[in-house]
């Protein structure tokens, strides 16, 4: 049997919330602690789950009306980092770049924002 990682951190980022409060429950039961983005964030304390905002281990805001919010070294850095490497990790360290062990993403609805935005004066 394979031997699995324990998940600790997971980012979550998601704009359809459907099922979301599920998925929540289940890795809250299993220890995981959340990082996430605005909208998401509150939906997770909503739930009355304890929540890290992005904004906040960043110190950068979202911009680019919600675009860019993941878009920074903190986040890919923790996503990316390998642990079995030395050296990643002592950079993880250095620049205080938290581990990130399950990304739960899905993107707007472009061709829906995009008709909105054309249709715009």
């Amino acid at each position: 049997m394979p031997d699995y990682k324990r998940i600790k951190t997971a980012l979550v980022s998601v704009w359809h919330k459907g099922g979301l409060d599920e998925i929540i429950k289940k890795l809250h039961e299993e220890g995981v602690e959340f990082l996430s983005t605005g909208g998401s964030g509150q939906d997770i304390e909503s739930l009355r789950y304890s929540c890290q905002l992005v904004e906040n281990l960043t110190s950068f805001p979202s911009i680019l009306g919600g675009r860019v919010k993941t878009l920074h070294p903190k986040v890919f850095g923790g996503i990316l980092c390998r642990r079995e490497s030395k050296e990643d990790m002592q950079q993880a360290i250095k620049y205080e770049i938290p581990e990130i062990d399950l990304v739960i993403v899905d993107l707007y609805p472009f061709e829906e924002t995009v008709t909105l935005e054309a249709d715009r004066p």
